[in-house]
């Protein structure tokens, strides 16, 4: 009897865990091993992949002149500023809400929530029309009234701002789940944990969110943590959706995205291009787990 109870909640525990395992193992785990298997292959889409070794992945280090010294330097410029910049904002304004009445919060909450669902692309254009390069455009229509400037500026098509236009919209862009549940992590510490805090010895509001604020919401910071390296990553396609082009002009905005898809859906080169998305998949899980490292519960 005690067997046949014991196997039943296995067999419950299943039926719920089945669909997610079953979906992941297919849109996740398979495609990745067929990734990397192909990295190793030329493949044109049309003909049996070939199977070459390292070669993509030589090629890849030492003969890409454009990965090199533009995509990588590109890549690491954007996810340092986007992703530690979103994810210092998105702690802050959890922060700040959780400070305010709950009517107030949760408006607040839904606006600055509401970016992240609206997909990159509409995203895009609705920066389109401010970052526009003739004198109709919010930004240069604003500049050309006070006389900042005396001419307009093709803002997505200049080296020179692309890469600052694309980490504003990415950031503007990035409050999305992991800033929800930090907001959640805060509003459900004990309140009777900062009671006890003045009571031994925290002064200020600096020091009572250092010693209780973050320890005690380190789940939700971990998780935000992955998630903004996630998001960072994928995000790349921003610069392409506000250029234009691909490649960006000048290669300005080109991060390993870009890349690939330049490869992979414009020169039909599936191999190389599954070779720079297995080095893309090794760099995000690397940071992954600098992350785990630092806000996982030690012990």
């Amino acid at each position: 009897m005690r067997w046949s109870k014991s196997l039943r909640r296995e067999l419950d525990a299943m039926i719920f865990v089945g669909p997610f395992v079953v979906m992941f193992t297919i849109f996740i785990v398979i495609p990745v091993i067929v990734a990397i298997y192909l990295s190793f292959t030329y493949f044109n889409t049309v003909q049996a992949p070939v199977f070459i070794g390292l070669k993509n992945y030589v090629n890849l280090l030492t003969q890409d002149n454009i990965f090199m010294m533009y995509v990588l330097p590109n890549t690491f410029k954007f996810s340092l500023l986007v992703g530690p910049g979103g994810y210092i904002l998105s702690f802050w304004l959890a922060w700040l809400l959780a400070q305010i009445p709950r009517r107030s919060r949760s408006l607040l909450t839904l606006a600055i929530y509401s970016p992240s669902m609206t997909a990159s692309v509409a995203m895009a254009v609705v920066w389109l029309v401010v970052f526009s390069g003739d004198a109709a455009g919010y930004l240069n229509n604003f500049l050309l009234g006070i006389g900042i400037i005396s001419e307009p500026i093709q803002w997505t098509q200049s080296p020179k701002y692309l890469m600052a236009i694309m980490v504003v919209v990415t950031l503007w862009n990035s409050m999305g789940v992991g800033f929800l549940a930090m907001l959640a992590g805060i509003l459900n510490i004990n309140p009777e944990l900062y009671e006890a805090g003045y009571i031994d010895g925290i002064k200020n509001r600096l020091q009572e969110l250092w010693y209780i604020t973050i320890p005690s919401m380190k789940p939700q910071m971990l998780f935000g943590a992955v998630m903004a390296v996630v998001g960072t990553f994928q995000a790349g396609d921003i610069g392409v959706q506000l250029s234009g082009a691909n490649p960006t002009p000048q290669y300005a905005g080109q991060v390993m995205v870009n890349h690939i898809q330049d490869y992979g859906f414009i020169r039909y080169d599936m191999g190389y291009a599954s070779a720079v998305s297995a080095v893309l998949l090794v760099i995000v899980y690397g940071l992954s787990k600098i992350c785990w490292r630092l806000f996982s519960e030690k012990d």
